[in-house]
């Protein structure tokens, strides 16, 4: 039977663990296309706010129509993140977000390209068994010709990964410390409450991975896909 911290964060058994989430990878989200309606009833539920829901106070705004409320698009993200990585990764709990910005509107209609960066990964000091992965998420505007137009929404988190689980029958007994991919620096004492696990900046340039099957370099090609990033 699957262990519990082998299970990914929808529950299946999971591939992906703490040290696959290596610095310096970048994993495809896919492409997200905003739903007029969906926009609106989110607004209307959370953040009814005239922009968001009154399309002739907003059609006579500078905003020239309704636009996305934050948390709308946002949401998008969180769910193209659990479909694309979190369904087949060790996840755990998330201990915090560092920031969340909102770049440029969003309206109906618009194609999102989703990505997330791997910027650091260590072993958690607050979670033995887990490690502690600093990701940067990114939106971006697709063109008619699925180039990017423009970054409309930017976040930096960490997420907690479970380290891959060690059959019995081949640990070394000898060996007994956790795999650490953050910089030597990282080791310095934090300060603040226990389970404030802060980001770490790793190395860049990783080696390409892939932790799906191949797919086209052209966005929205719905196939999740790793590339080292500079």
């Amino acid at each position: 039977m699957t262990a519990p911290d082998a299970r990914s964060g929808t529950g299946q058994p999971a591939e992906l663990f703490f040290e696959d989430l290596v610095p310096g990878l970048t994993v495809d989200l896919g492409v997200v296309t905003v739903d007029g309606d969906e926009m609106v009833a989110f607004a209307r539920r959370f953040d009814p706010q005239w922009y968001h829901v009154d399309p002739d106070l907003a059609g006579a705004s500078r905003h020239g129509g309704l636009i996305a409320s934050g948390f709308y698009t946002v949401s998008l993200f969180m769910r193209a993140y659990v479909d694309h990585l979190l369904s087949r990764a060790a996840a755990d709990a998330s201990p915090g977000l560092e920031e969340l910005r909102w770049l440029a509107p969003v309206r109906a209609g618009d194609r999102l390209a989703v990505r997330v960066d791997v910027m650091g990964a260590r072993p958690s000091t607050a979670r033995p068994g887990l490690g502690t992965v600093s990701l940067t998420g990114t939106m971006l505007r697709l063109g008619p010709d699925d180039r990017p137009e423009q970054e409309v929404l930017r976040t930096r988190f960490r997420g907690w990964f479970a380290v891959r689980p060690v059959d019995p029958a081949e640990a070394d007994p000898d060996e007994v410390d956790l795999p650490d991919t953050a910089p030597a620096d990282a080791e310095q004492p934090v300060s603040g409450p226990a389970d404030a696990d802060r980001p770490v900046s790793g190395p860049t340039g990783a080696d390409p991975t892939e932790i799906g099957p191949p797919g086209s370099d052209r966005p929205g090609s719905g196939t999740p896909r790793v590339e080292p990033h500079d």
